[in-house]
């Protein structure tokens, strides 16, 4: 009997929240030092993965050439950018799923699943005889899948690194920029040689490769415990995070238009060989490997913030002043490149000014919204640029798609100046 009343009683106990407290100051002594071996081998991982993924969507602009004139020449550009638009869309919206999962089960799996199902999306495009079927595919498919990917690869570096935390992340991000040059370049070799459908296919099944290969490096630092908010609109409430979300959203809105339509524009306006729509992608993503490791340098030095302002006002300006104005190659390379180098920040810096405006601990949650601003003007930007494009240019005139592009970043920049201020008012402030 007294053995009864002493489990009973011991079942009642109320656990003492010491306990708890000490239990997760002692996970986080155990964890693995910051910026560590392992670290900058998980910002290899997340290289080689983003090379495939956003490399895929980087070099879109060679099948949205190939599509519009070759394959489905009587459907309107605004329908086909559909395709490019939802990749990156599709990850934003879904980010937040995907970001759960990453919470409750090991990342390492994560990766391994998204990228097969990634990778037979591109397969399964290469049997579709119809746009539709390509966006369902190539642009639906895709984006759901590579959330899988893309969650994993922005959310670990800044786990593993402190100290050089934009550095790393750009550095991971870079991996895109790489990915869109070189595969400009094989998608337009392929294309000639083996057709479209062989290039899809090729492409999937590297990213199968790459994504399962890599995926045991991409191991989780801190093992946080269940989100009490899965998006966090709380932060709707502070005046500093509206400004930086509306600002990432029109910077977001005008980031993919030039990687999709300068392209097209080299062919179609300036009457270049089909050749330069690859030339054109791989100046884009090689201006954009050298500036997210250089932005991630400068935002260590400066502040992500400052350097985010900066890089958005050169984005701007490639626009703006360079490529609307004047048709010509050398104009175009020219503000390819600027473009290229300067707009990358968007994805691999505003994570890091997140970061520091909320917090590590906030970020999960907080950057469920960021995803939705990513989404937001992405679906707002290349399908009204082709609607633009295709209704007050015919088709052949990109004067109002440019400066629609233009607005966007313009805009943005604007924004983040304010944000800034409202930040840190003094000039020489690291923010």
């Amino acid at each position: 009997m007294s053995t009864t009343v002493s489990l009973t009683e011991k079942s009642m106990e109320i656990p003492d929240p010491s306990d708890k407290m000490a239990a997760v100051a002692d996970q986080e002594t155990q964890m693995p030092p910051a910026d560590s071996l392992h670290g900058w081998l998980v910002v290899l991982g997340n290289f080689f993965i983003l090379m495939m993924l956003v490399g895929v969507t980087n070099s879109f602009g060679v099948y949205l050439e190939v599509y519009s004139l070759h394959v489905f020449p009587d459907t309107p550009s605004s329908t086909l950018s559909w395709i490019g638009s939802l990749q990156f869309g599709m990850m934003c919206v879904f980010g937040v799923a995907a970001g759960v999962l990453v919470e409750r089960y090991p990342s390492q799996l994560v990766v391994a699943v998204g990228g097969v199902f990634t990778g037979a999306s591109l397969l399964i495009a290469s049997a579709c005889r119809s746009p539709v079927g390509l966006i369902l595919t190539q642009g639906v498919m895709f984006g759901v899948s590579g959330s899988m990917l893309l969650i994993p690869a922005m959310s670990l570096p800044g786990q593993w690194m402190e100290k050089y935390r934009a550095l790393g992340t750009g550095t991971s991000i870079a991996g895109g920029s790489l990915g869109g040059l070189w595969l400009s370049f094989a998608t337009r070799s392929m294309v000639s040689s083996i057709g479209w459908e062989w290039a899809l296919r090729i492409t999937g099944l590297l990213i199968v490769a790459i994504s399962v290969c890599f995926s045991p490096l991409m191991k989780k630092r801190i093992h946080l415990a269940r989100r009490e908010k899965i998006i966090d609109f709380s932060a709707l409430r502070n005046i500093n995070f509206v400004v930086l979300f509306i600002s990432t959203l029109l910077a977001a809105g005008g980031y993919f238009m030039p990687y999709y339509f300068m392209s097209s524009y080299a062919v179609v306006v300036l009457k270049e060989p089909s050749a330069w729509s690859a030339n054109i992608a791989a100046i884009l993503n090689s201006g954009s490997v050298v500036g997210r490791i250089a932005t991630g340098l400068l935002a260590d030095r400066i502040g992500a913030l400052n350097a985010l302002v900066i890089t958005a006002f050169i984005s701007s300006f490639a626009v703006l002043v360079v490529w609307l104005p004047f048709k010509s190659l050398g104009a175009l390379i020219a503000a390819a490149l600027l473009f290229g180098f300067a707009s990358g920040s968007l994805v691999s810096l505003v994570p890091v000014v997140t970061a520091n405006m909320f917090g590590i601990k906030r970020l999960p949650s907080i950057m469920g919204l960021i995803f939705f601003a990513y989404a937001i003007g992405t679906f707002i930007s290349s399908p009204v640029g082709g609607v633009l494009l295709d209704k007050y240019g015919h088709g052949s005139n990109f004067s109002s798609l440019i400066l629609y592009n233009g607005v966007f970043f313009s805009t943005s920049t604007a924004l983040f100046i304010v944000l800034r201020m409202l930040l840190n008012p003094g000039i020489l402030a690291k923010v």
